[in-house]
């Protein structure tokens, strides 16, 4: 069981730079709709000053924590199944920018085999301003429940 004392928990903040190679490839990848989420000239026609963020990208981004709070908590990763994932966007981010992400486990809960770990993160701007809330909801199978290896 994964102690619900961590609800509240935070990993400490930490910065990713919106690359913007890395951004063409994703929505490239994703088939964004509009030249100007792969080409600059493009983007800067639409009126913004670089390549802007599509919502799922932060959490790519996200994935870059440091931390290792799950694994503080006792997670296996072997074991945790993506399951939601949602955000709430207060302004645009574009290429070029650093964000900063401030994690926090909001709920641990059991039902069944499975324990779910809710984490939400706060996504800042260069200058502190709110980007995105980020919402992420994992499970965790228990021993002997499909997640042992061979």
């Amino acid at each position: 069981m994964i102690d619900t004392a961590f609800v509240g928990s935070r990993s400490a903040p930490f910065t990713a730079d919106v690359e913007r190679g890395r951004l063409r490839m994703f929505n490239e990848v994703v088939g964004a709709p509009g030249a100007e989420f792969t080409d600059l000239d493009a983007a800067r026609r639409a009126g913004h000053p670089d390549l802007p963020v599509p919502p799922t990208f932060l959490f790519g981004l996200d994935l870059a924590d440091p931390s290792d709070l799950l694994a503080e908590m006792g997670v296996d990763l072997d074991r945790v199944l993506h399951v939601e994932q949602g955000f709430v966007y207060h302004r645009p981010a574009f290429a070029g920018q650093t964000l900063t992400f401030a994690p926090v486990i909001t709920d641990i809960r059991a039902r069944g085999a499975l324990e779910f770990v809710v984490r939400d993160t706060a996504v800042t701007g260069p200058a502190g301003e709110p980007v995105a809330d980020l919402h992420q909801v994992i499970a965790v199978r228990a021993a002997g429940e499909g997640g042992e290896g061979p």
